[in-house]
């Protein structure tokens, strides 16, 4: 139902799941696993993948932080973001790889969950996507010594208030991995 037109595909993204994000991570071996196995499903059904890459003064391109982890593998094809900003459309070219595909639904997985997974669900929803955030499949550290909740309330909160997020013309949804359909 999305408000772009001419976009019926759905697009799998793959947030900033680098060595240098999730390393200290709240479940990062099971996020990372269901990430996996969404790539995958992606993967047979024909659905773009594309990846998103935070480059910054801590993540140097071509740097072992910077780096996606290594369970993790860009096929052939598949088109790789930079970005500088939480919203992974902001000053990036993910409009265009996403009209490219025709997409015009996204189905959002990676990290962090209380930064850049959250600026880009709004980010898309706000352009006018259907935007599915997979409950299993986001992540984010323990900031909690600079007064942030626990990260799996960060996690849990995330998922319950995007799963009420509305406006004309566009879904916002929250699904278990296990569930999504591509």
């Amino acid at each position: 139902m999305t408000t772009l037109p001419d976009r019926p595909r759905t697009a799998l993204l793959v947030i900033d799941v680098q060595n240098g994000v999730v390393a200290d991570a709240v479940d990062r071996d099971g996020v990372i696993s269901r990430i996996r196995g969404l790539v995958e499903n992606a993967r047979a059904a024909g659905t773009p993948v594309v990846w998103v890459q935070q480059t910054d003064e801590n993540l140097v391109p071509d740097t072992p932080p910077w780096e996606l982890v290594p369970e993790l593998q860009v096929g052939a094809g598949e088109p790789v973001v930079r970005k500088r900003y939480g919203d992974s459309f902001e000053d990036t070219d993910l409009e265009a790889v996403l009209a490219g595909a025709k997409a015009g639904r996204l189905i959002v997985t990676g990290a962090q969950t209380d930064a850049c997974i959250r600026s880009t669900l709004h980010g898309a929803f706000v352009r006018g996507y259907d935007v599915t955030l997979v409950a299993d499949a986001h992540t984010t550290e323990d900031l909690t010594q600079w007064g942030a909740p626990p990260p799996e309330q960060v996690i849990a909160h995330t998922n319950l208030y995007w799963q009420y997020q509305d406006g004309p013309g566009r879904t916002a949804t929250v699904t278990p991995a296990a569930e999504v359909t591509l």
